[in-house]
């Protein structure tokens, strides 16, 4: 009992401070960058906003996105982003610069993040006072009563309702006092929830919003499939043209040679007989590297937690993966995920400096969620021809999504969400 009570009030403590805290980004942060937006966004008819628009949305985005973050990992409220993504072939210069003002001011969340910094700045930061102050009001009635009521001795001082002007109503504004951080054991958590879930009600796009983007987005994905299979079709022939086929076909020249060569040269028939083994040998292998390429054995065979810890022994560096799944996704959900980490460890390998690599598989929610986390020097982006770029296609024909935290120094994790259900 002693302990639920304690860890209540160490819950509530925290809660009020993260108000705290958030009440400041509400007053400073939304107020600065709404005004900002909003002069920006004015000025763009005289061509000085088509410099500071992109920028100053850029900044309105990333206070938005910080908020998103603190929703998810405070309140457990999920805020979709739903941004238009930009072009690829988006153009440099004064030209892209109006392109980007252009795409941004189209873009509906623009105008959902300008409504959501009056919001933050208005009701959300009301609710912010009232779960800080539920915290630290109870404290100036305990004070009070210790004595600090003599100084408005000749004076009336009102502590919410009660008067204080003596011992008496000293203790009652203490007992006041306690009630209220009673009532903030179990208020205060609950209103900040609010304050998120009042960012998410303007922040989150409406159905039909989320519907066409969605729609969008999966029409830009299947164009994308269909490149990326055309493209993995000619890999598979350019593999089977320079390896395996060539060593077979070496191989029965070879073999021809040794029919000629068996009456007359023994010696050099039995040499080249042993040319011949080794080359089948070759193709043999790299016939089973390209059918582990296409889809590994291990994978259909025992399914993507093996599969993955399979991937993370070969590897040069120390590997750890956790893997909690209650069954299994449908086979083109595992290959995608698998194929994701392979490319991710991949990178690990060449990019990252790191000697250590952290993997966890889970399944929550309808969502199978990947992380791999890496300790090397961080600066992994997404875009610029990366190979998170290849990794954000493959999921997104799925309607995944690809997350990626790499502070410069590290460490990097990058995050997969993929919707399935498991059997």
């Amino acid at each position: 009992m002693a302990q639920a009570v304690h860890g209540r009030i160490r819950d509530t403590l925290l809660a009020g401070g993260r108000a705290f805290a958030l009440m400041f980004a509400s007053v400073v942060g939304s107020v600065v960058l709404f005004v900002l937006a909003t002069v920006s966004i004015a000025f763009v008819l005289i061509g000085v906003g088509l410099v500071t628009t992109p920028w100053t949305l850029d900044l309105v985005r990333g206070h938005a996105n910080r908020r998103r973050l603190l929703a998810a990992t405070w309140s457990d409220v999920r805020i979709p982003l739903g941004y238009r993504p930009f072009p690829k072939d988006l153009r440099t210069g004064f030209t892209g610069q109006v392109e980007r003002t252009t795409l941004m001011l189209k873009d509906p969340a623009t105008w959902r993040d300008l409504r959501w910094l009056l919001v933050d700045m208005t009701a959300g930061c009301a609710v912010l006072v009232l779960a800080f102050g539920l915290v630290v009001y109870p404290v100036e009635g305990l004070v009070l009563a210790a004595g600090l009521w003599r100084v408005f001795e000749n004076s009336t001082y009102w502590y919410g309702f009660v008067p204080v002007d003596s011992q008496l109503t000293g203790l009652i504004a203490a007992a006041l006092g306690l009630v209220l951080f009673c009532v903030s054991l179990f208020a205060t958590r609950p209103l900040l929830r609010l304050h998120f879930v009042l960012a998410r009600s303007v922040l989150a796009p409406t159905q039909e919003q989320e519907l066409a983007r969605r729609v969008d987005r999966l029409t830009e994905t299947r164009h994308e499939a269909v490149d990326t299979a055309a493209s993995e079709l000619r890999r598979i022939e350019r593999d089977l043209h320079d390896g395996a086929q060539a060593r077979l076909v070496a191989m029965g020249m070879h073999l021809g040679t040794v029919e000629a060569l068996m009456e007359k040269d023994p010696a050099q028939a039995k040499k080249l007989l042993a040319t011949a083994r080794e080359s089948s040998a070759e193709a043999l292998t790299e016939l089973r590297d390209l059918v582990r390429g296409i889809h590994p054995p291990v994978l259909a065979e025992r399914g993507l937690g093996d599969a993955v810890k399979a991937l993370a022994l070969r590897l040069p560096v120390a590997s750890e993966v956790d893997v909690d799944l209650a069954g299994r996704a449908e086979a083109p959900v595992e290959s995608a995920a698998y194929f994701a980490v392979s490319e991710t460890l991949t990178n690990v390998v060449k990019h990252a400096g790191a000697d250590r690599v952290w993997v966890d598989l889970h399944h929550a929610d309808g969502m199978l969620r990947i992380s791999v986390t890496d300790n090397g020097g961080g600066g992994a982006t997404v875009g610029g021809g990366s190979g998170l770029s290849g990794i954000e296609r493959r999921l997104g024909t799925f309607d995944g999504v690809l997350a990626v935290s790499s502070p410069a120094g590290g460490p990097t994790m990058v995050t997969m969400e993929l919707p399935c259900a498991l059997s």
